[in-house]
């Protein structure tokens, strides 16, 4: 199968997690995405080690790191 219009191909989900926390911090990901490995104690080995396994809230991070880069692409116009 091709994923040629999936905007995430080969984009790994530490790449992910990592940018995020490195763009909006833990805080802003807590009350944006309310799950404890953001809130309590977070890391990025936390995080991906739920993430992994919880596919709705890999999807919530996963659309929140799109409009990100949605957000980047209009202010680089």
């Amino acid at each position: 199968m091709s994923q040629i219009n999936n905007p995430l191909h080969g984009i790994k989900l530490a790449d992910i997690v990592t940018e995020l926390h490195n763009t909006y911090g833990w805080e802003y990901l807590a009350n944006t995405i309310p799950i404890r490995c953001f809130s309590n104690d977070p890391s990025i080995k936390s995080s991906l080690k739920f993430l992994r396994k919880t596919p709705w809230a890999r999807t919530k991070v996963e659309n929140l790191y799109l409009n990100m880069l949605k957000k980047n692409n209009s202010k680089k116009q």
